[in-house]
């Protein structure tokens, strides 16, 4: 079932964006809030939430939900993390200028917020970078299947590494700017197919000594301008291209879901990682590598 999965899910990433377009006038409200769900519960934990939200529906024998469609959904995942750490980003924002206004630049919100703002700095300039270098970066070798199940081999076995080493002491009122940065540099590593942002964000903190929790957290509020920038610019593409015809109703309703769903992700992620491990996130991504390895092995699968 697994080889058939991920076979499905690099077959669909050869659609093209009219394709995908076309997957808005297909959904229904049921199918909708079901994407919208599974957008939601993937986002935020150390594994792919593009892959999932591309085979669930396959596998449902719905078809492919289209980039369009994803692209809206995607929205929802960005206000539930605004809305979970709402109280957060005021109080650093509050806090930075503040000590800014007071000279007390060695205050913890102003040390806290800045490295925020230096550690989104690399993946905006890769992201960049990319784009002028690699113009055909979705038909690159960079992103065949084998690629990312090696890719989400050795992530996993970073992550264990950082399980194993990882003093795990240090929490939320002792990070520094210096974590930002080393934080942004790890995340900037999500541009490569297989990754995770939150994956490699995660097992960053982990090396680092942060708390499993405090990682997590801190690695979201790292993400907040990342993922909002990447929603506005595909928000952006998307009408420019058009959307087609859209049936409003499903369209609401898997944002909805996509809010609520990706809300009790972030709720639930960081409370498990204050009482348990991410062995099985590890497990997880190394069965996910050895299944598209093994199916390219045997010729159940091509490595597109």
């Amino acid at each position: 079932m697994t080889m058939v999965l991920s076979q499905s899910v690099y077959e669909l990433a050869q659609a093209t964006s009219a394709e995908g377009a076309s997957g808005l006038e297909n959904m229904n409200l049921f199918r909708a809030i079901v994407v919208g769900i599974v957008q939601g519960l993937t986002e935020f934990l150390p594994i792919s939430s593009t892959a999932h939200v591309k085979v669930v529906p396959v596998v449902l024998g719905w078809g492919d939900p289209g980039v369009a469609f994803t692209a809206v959904i995607q929205l929802g995942s960005i206000a539930a993390i605004l809305w979970y750490f709402w109280d957060d980003l005021r109080q650093v924002t509050t806090g930075m200028v503040n000590a800014l206004r007071a000279g007390k630049y060695d205050s913890t919100d102003f040390r806290l917020g800045l490295g925020i703002l230096l550690g989104t700095i690399p993946i905006v300039v890769c992201g960049l970078a990319v784009k002028v270098l690699i113009p055909d970066f979705d038909n690159s070798p960079i992103r065949n299947s084998s690629t990312i199940a090696i890719v989400s081999i050795v992530m996993a076995l970073l992550l264990a590494g950082a399980e194993v080493v990882g003093q795990r002491q240090r929490s939320f009122d002792a990070l520094t700017m210096k974590d930002g940065i080393t934080m942004g540099l790890a995340q900037a590593l999500a541009l490569i197919p297989g990754v995770s942002r939150s994956g490699s964000t995660l097992t960053a903190g982990l090396f680092m000594g942060l708390e499993r929790s405090t990682a997590a957290r801190f690695s979201f509020l790292l993400g907040i301008p990342a993922i909002t920038l990447a929603g506005l610019v595909e928000l952006k593409g998307l009408l420019d291209g058009g959307i087609g015809s859209v049936e409003l109703i499903p369209l609401i309703g898997g944002l909805i879901a996509a809010v609520v769903s990706s809300y009790l992700a972030i709720f639930w992620l960081i409370r498990f990682l204050q009482q348990h491990s991410t062995w099985v996130f590890v497990w997880y991504r190394l069965a996910f590598g050895v299944a598209i390895l093994l199916a390219i092995a045997t010729g159940r699968m091509e490595n597109l």
